[in-house]
Formats: structure tokens, C-alpha cells, sequence
């Protein structure tokens, strides 16, 4: 029952979710997997996310639906062009999740090297600098910096959405978590794992820091689901996708490029999420029946987070089950934690 990305299905669950109100869709990118010699792996084999938002902006009225780039393999020229383009498309219904790259294979398959670490957050400012010039700036500019040259750079038309398209990062260590309060305007974490202050020192942390410079941010988490009509089968089914058919040497090889390449996760910090990883997210996993995950889902915002990006085995199946009658959105509704949804 592993997601495999058709187009049918990424439509089914599109519009499932948008006819529902979901706040937004994300669309990830991957270039090459953590395997040598397994291109159709798991988190390898998605669609480019700038052409899924572009199409399933023409098939959806509601839902945000963000692109995810790798900086360093998307020339800013080129970004600011094809975000424009899609949020003229969508009618203001896009956002852009910009990401320094991390997985050395995919920088080498391009032919740009893996910076050090702090380095890429230094690239990441000059680029997003760019895209917002280009997305506001009337008369051509020209820009010299350490990475990226312009000259007489300009870009038409300009978005839809001013000041600009609103920009999302998952930076995590000190200097990711600089950037990532100094220009987005959600903040994705992966809430530690330990006591619920802890948690809650966190995402305050990302809010203060923002608050400082006189911004405010969004701050949201990951979240796999793994919800039946009773605890025990969802715990069960959990078991069985994320432990016994775990693929020991993705998560191994996943593992270790983190630990290698970012500051995100220690050998640590593997050990502890590791079925956090194997389920697909690295954040907390909400497990049980509609109620249970709503219980777990209250109990994040009571924590000051903001908002879930949520991934299944089965995109579609989870979907349905979140939207079904009765069903969890209802629940989230009941205790005030959702606002009823009309339809646009």
C-alpha cells in the first residue's frame, strides 16, 4: 500500500483535501535517493513540486499549494519566474519552501558543490535577497555577491501576493534557525523528543528570536499518521509500516546523510527518532482513531505550534479518513480548534 506518485492519485488527494479545507498542500523535492544503485526509492520518486503546484492550482480553489526548492540547484532568475507564474496561476495560492541542500549525491549530480554548513545559509541569504528584489523591484538592478551575480536583473510580471510569496524554511541548527527567523514566515521544526517543556521552549525560541528583529513566524512540525477505527489497530498498523517493513538500508543511509551533512540530528537524536524517520516524517507520529489523533493534535497547539504538515503510507486512504463524516476535521471543529469550512 506505499505511496507511488501517479498523477490520478495526486489529484485524488488534492482535491480531497482542498474541497475540506485543508490550509495547504507541500509538495517536496528529491533529485536522487540516499542509496547508490535504487533511483525509484521512497523519498527519491516524486514529481517536480513547481509543476504538481502549477497543474493542481488549475484543479483546486482553496489549499496554498507550496513548491519546495533546493537553493543551490535553482538559479534565483529562474525562481522568481516560475513562482510568479504560479501564483498569478493560483490567484495568490502559492508559497515557496526553500531549502540549502543537504544530500551530497544530488549537489554532485549537478556539478555544485556541498558548501560547509553555515556557508549554505550564507548562499540561502543572497538568493532569497534576489528572488524578493526581482519579485518587488521596479527599474533593473545589478547584484555582486560571494555566490550569485546579476546584472541588470529584472523580472515580469510580479506576483500576485505583496510583498511577496510567502516563504517557508526547516532550518535547525543555530545558524539555520537565524535564517529561517530572519526571512520565512514559517519555521518548521521537529519537536525534541522528552519532556513537553522542552517542546515548548522550542517553538518559542523560533518566535522570540523572530520577534526581536520585529517579525512574527508561524512555526509548524511534521507529523506521520497511522489512524484506524481503534487505538490497537492503529498502533499495529504503525508496527507494521514503519518497523517490520522498514527498508533498514534507506533509513540507515537517510541516517547517516543527516548526521553527516546537517546539524538537524546526532547519532543521538537517529536513535531516538528512528521510527519517526521510518514512518516518514522525523516529527511526532499521531497514532489511533480520529479522537486519539485529535487529543495529540491539541496537545501540539496547547505546545505553541502552529500548524502540521501531515504524510501517510497512502496519501489518498489518509485523506479520506480525515475528511470522512463524523471523522477528525469534525472532531477539531467540536473543541474549537478548526473553524467550520464552507467551501469557496
Amino acid at each position: 500500500e506505499v505511496w507511488r506518485p501517479n498523477w490520478a492519485g495526486i489529484v485524488e488527494t488534492a482535491v480531497l483535501a482542498d474541497r475540506a479545507g485543508f490550509e495547504a498542500q507541500l509538495g517536496y523535492a528529491r533529485w536522487k535517493g540516499f542509496v547508490p544503485d535504487r533511483p525509484d526509492q521512497g523519498p527519491s520518486f516524486v514529481m517536480d513540486s513547481f509543476t504538481w503546484a502549477a497543474g493542481l492550482s488549475q484543479l483546486t480553489r482553496y489549499s496554498t499549494l507550496i513548491a519546495t526548492t533546493h537553493a543551490p540547484t535553482m538559479h534565483p532568475l529562474t525562481a522568481a519566474k516560475q513562482t510568479t507564474t504560479i501564483d498569478l496561476m493560483s490567484n495568490g495560492r502559492f508559497a515557496l519552501n526553500i531549502v540549502g541542500g543537504w544530500n551530497k549525491a544530488e549537489l554532485d549530480m549537478f556539478g555544485t558543490p556541498l558548501k560547509e554548513h553555515d556557508n549554505r545559509y550564507d548562499e540561502l541569504e543572497e538568493w532569497i535577497e534576489i528572488v524578493e528584489r526581482l519579485w518587488n523591484e521596479r527599474e533593473e538592478f545589478d547584484f555582486q555577491g560571494d555566490y550569485y551575480r546579476i546584472v541588470r536583473g529584472i523580472s515580469r510580471p510580479q506576483p500576485h501576493q505583496r510583498p511577496r510569496i510567502p516563504v517557508i524554511n526547516a532550518g535547525g541548527s543555530p545558524r539555520g534557525k537565524r535564517f529561517a527567523t530572519e526571512h520565512a514566515d514559517i519555521c518548521f521544526v521537529i519537536p525534541q523528543v522528552g519532556e513537553l517543556n522542552k517542546v515548548r521552549e522550542q517553538v518559542e525560541s523560533y518566535k522570540e528570536g523572530a520577534r526581536a528583529i520585529g517579525r512574527e513566524v508561524q512555526v509548524w512540525t511534521y507529523c506521520a499518521v497511522s489512524q484506524r477505527d481503534s487505538r490497537t489497530e492503529a498502533e499495529d498498523y504503525l508496527h507494521h509500516f514503519a518497523e517490520k517493513m522498514q527498508d533498514v538500508e534507506l533509513v540507515d543511509a537517510w541516517s547517516a546523510g543527516l548526521m553527516a551533512q546537517s546539524d538537524i540530528v546526532n547519532e543521538a537524536t537517529v536513535r531516538e527518532y528512528r521510527q519517526r524517520f521510518a514512518a516518514g516524517s522525523g516529527g511526532p507520529i499521531l497514532v489511533g482513531t480520529h479522537v486519539d489523533i485529535a487529543d495529540q493534535m491539541e496537545e501540539l497547539s496547547d505546545l505553541g505550534l502552529d500548524g502540521i504538515l501531515l504524510t501517510w503510507p497512502d496519501f489518498v486512504d489518509g485523506v479520506r479518513r480525515i475528511v470522512a463524516p463524523d471523522g477528525l476535521l469534525a472532531e477539531l471543529e467540536r473543541r474549537g480548534l478548526r473553524e467550520p469550512f464552507h467551501g469557496v
